[in-house]
């Protein structure tokens, strides 16, 4: 069933081989990795060893030097195909800092490792205990001592750093009351995360949550970095992690139309399927009507993902677009998400049937990597031209 011109109209190439790879880890690989909480050690080598991390890297450095648009077919894809994608996706776009704002030096020293999987950059060191969504006011410090930044702090929510190489990581290094805006006075460095849990400046804590996320706290107790490991100018670092925010929104986007279109897909057969009272239950308009409109919310979606990749290559700005992508798919892919289960009745929530897994997988997105009442609260004001909601 094609539920879209685009799955063959763009990329098909990629999408079928992303298809192939995935029918190698079918629902049964990841209930158990579910039950026992594991990372997808075998799934995420598979994507590398066949370049499909690398795609945003040039190909002077490693990489394939394709645009969003492929990035997000890739993402797309893995999700339609009942795998999940979130234990790597960071993979993808986290690199963008270092591509756009790193030196010459960074980028061949990390560039090449992190396409052929050598290195694994996957951690995100944003967000705080205290401060939440809210990152200019966020405690962790980064000192200068000489050759080195001595960093002490907390982050929290950081998804998958017992599996990273490298973080990228934001600290203040001026003083909030001492900078000149408040978006001011925050620098990012690239975190040899190894060599930090090696001399014990670095500890991770695992958090259990309702889906198996590999996420973490972690704390920092005088950290040593190399100034080296300096992410373009000192204070500046705000901007150049906001600048791949709308890149990591699309393609988080991306992922959310290829659950809808799994959720979609697997409510339309099942109505097939199954018939009560000696018809096939999809005949009755209470089954096939929710269906059908979850499949117009999720092509919706779909036009505006497609919409913010495009202004994105282009160099054109694409906040916008990027922040309704990530909220339209995200809602679509929880309605055919409750479709689903309500097609499936009972069924819906047994684990054989994958469906619980996929909802829980896919009801993150309303939050992370920014909730819908935050995109809500950025078109309002910035869009609109609306007084700043609090």
């Amino acid at each position: 069933m094609q539920l879209s011109p685009y799955d063959s109209e763009h990329f098909p190439e990629i999408r079928e081989g992303v298809r192939r790879l995935c029918a190698e880890f079918p629902g049964e690989y990841w209930r158990e990795l579910d039950v026992r909480r594991e990372y997808p050690t075998a799934f995420v080598k598979a994507l590398t060893d066949a370049g499909y991390l690398s795609v945003l890297i040039p190909e002077e450095y490693g990489g394939s030097g394709l645009g969003l648009s492929a990035a997000a077919a890739i993402l797309e894809t893995i999700q339609a195909e009942g795998c999940n994608g979130g234990a790597c996706h960071a993979q993808m776009y986290i690199m963008g800092s270092i591509l756009r704002h790193g030196s010459e030096e960074q980028k061949q020293a990390y560039l090449p490792k992190i396409a052929t999987g050598e290195l694994r950059l996957q951690a995100f060191g944003v967000t705080e205990p205290t401060s939440g969504t809210d990152t200019t006011a966020l405690r962790t410090v980064a000192v200068r001592d000489g050759d080195d930044y001595v960093v002490n702090g907390q982050k929290i929510w950081t998804s998958r750093a017992e599996h990273s190489d490298l973080m990228l990581l934001l600290a203040r290094t001026t003083p909030k009351d001492q900078a000149a805006k408040k978006t001011d006075g925050l620098s990012t460095f690239i975190v040899d995360m190894k060599k930090a849990l090696a001399d014990g400046s670095l500890t991770i804590r695992p958090i259990r949550t309702m889906m198996n996320h590999a996420t973490t706290e972690v704390f920092f107790d005088n950290m040593r970095i190399p100034a080296a490991n300096l992410l373009g100018e000192e204070g500046k670092g705000f901007r150049y992690i906001l600048s791949g925010m709308n890149a990591e929104r699309t393609l988080i986007a991306a992922e959310c139309v290829g659950d809808a279109k799994w959720f979609i897909r697997k409510s339309a057969d099942y109505a097939n399927e199954r018939h009560v009272f000696g018809r096939a239950i999809g005949q009755n308009q209470g089954i096939s009507f929710p269906i059908a409109r979850a499949y117009a919310n999720m092509r919706a979606a779909e036009l505006m993902v497609h919409e913010a990749a495009r202004l994105y290559e282009a160099g054109q700005p694409n906040g916008a677009e990027a922040n309704m992508a990530k909220m339209l798919a995200a809602d679509a892919s929880v309605e055919a998400g409750n479709v689903c289960i309500q097609t499936h009745g009972g069924f819906g929530f047994a684990e054989e049937y994958d469906v619980e897994r996929k909802f829980r997988e896919t009801r993150l997105y309303q939050v992370a990597p920014i909730s819908t009442n935050l995109i809500l609260s950025f078109l309002a004001e910035h869009v609109l031209g609306m007084p700043r909601s609090y």
